[in-house]
């Protein structure tokens, strides 16, 4: 049987209106207001001596997401921290963990760029064609600077907000709803792991075929320097991409960034989201300290 049981913090929300302009996001849309959720309690098979024969040799079972909870509620004790969610895969074992439930969600910000140049692959793949040369030119922009008009062309390519939920859906995202603003669209963290198992992921019978997962990954490994931050913090041989967002109504901050990392020898996908930030300086080290124990929680609590 599995160690690793997953169980998901819930969180709950307030949303205000606002216009909003940076890291690839414009018009109106919600700003999240969460709190974290009480944490979990530890479970455990029972001792030696009362547990049936067969069980009497089991290891304890770890619970990763109160590993994970324990882990980063520390860091959320300021008055401006906000509200936070982070998930993490384990590649090698398998295990992962959630903080911050899968309700209600936040807006991605520039991340979603990862999300329309998968539903562009996604699209050629299905027309039996590679990118066009014109195509690629938005795709390196938009992921390797986070150039806004490039994602808006590629969304208008794939179908606009109807098809990014198609493929979506193809992808498996279940918490995820697509905006004509796309940096309005609102996701889970537990919804970009799923998106970065699809990107990262070695199944042969994955939606996206091995040269598109190539291509996208290797566009994730060349950001510009200044926006290296985020999820790299938790390890090196880092891919990932960042989005940030101001809040016009209230002067604070999204701060996302999801991708691949390497800590200890093993590999990670990281996905951390996070809003009210009082700036983005403030986001972006809250948002690199929450990677960093994360991957500390899920490496240690794996084993």
């Amino acid at each position: 049987m599995s160690r690793h049981r997953i169980r998901r913090c819930a969180l709950s929300a307030s949303v205000a209106a606002t216009v909003v302009l940076a890291g690839g996001a414009y018009l109106t849309g919600g700003s999240p207001d969460h709190a974290p959720a009480a944490v979990a309690s530890v479970s455990s098979v029972p001792p030696a001596a009362t547990a049936p024969a067969a069980a009497a040799s089991e290891e304890p079972v770890v619970e990763l997401d109160t590993e994970l909870a324990a882990a980063v509620e520390p860091l959320l004790t300021g008055a401006d921290t906000g509200a936070v969610s982070v998930a993490v895969l384990d590649v090698g074992s398998g295990a992962r963990a959630v903080y911050g439930g899968t309700e209600p969600s936040y807006e991605t910000a520039s991340i979603v760029k990862v999300d329309i140049l998968a539903a562009l692959l996604l699209r050629a793949q299905d027309e039996d064609r590679v990118l066009t040369a014109g195509e690629r030119a938005h795709a390196v922009a938009m992921i390797g600077r986070s150039d806004n008009e490039s994602a808006t062309a590629l969304l208008a390519d794939v179908g606009g907000a109807a098809g990014l939920d198609a493929a979506n859906e193809r992808l498996g995202l279940t918490a995820t709803t697509a905006a004509k603003a796309w940096g309005l669209t609102r996701t889970t963290a537990a919804d970009q792991l799923t998106l970065l198992e699809a990107v990262f992921g070695k199944d042969a019978d994955g939606e996206l075929s091995e040269d598109s997962r190539t291509y996208l990954r290797g566009l994730m490994t060349r950001i510009e320097a200044d926006q290296q931050w985020g999820v790299s913090a938790a390890g090196s041989d880092w891919a990932l991409k960042n989005g940030w967002m101001p809040r016009s109504a209230t002067g604070l901050w999204n701060i996302n960034s999801i991708g691949e990392v390497t800590a200890g020898g093993r590999t990670y996908l990281v996905a951390v989201l996070s809003g009210g930030q009082s700036t983005k300086e403030a986001g972006v080290a809250l948002v690199e300290a929450v990677a960093k124990a994360a991957v500390r929680a899920v490496r240690a609590g794996a084993g």
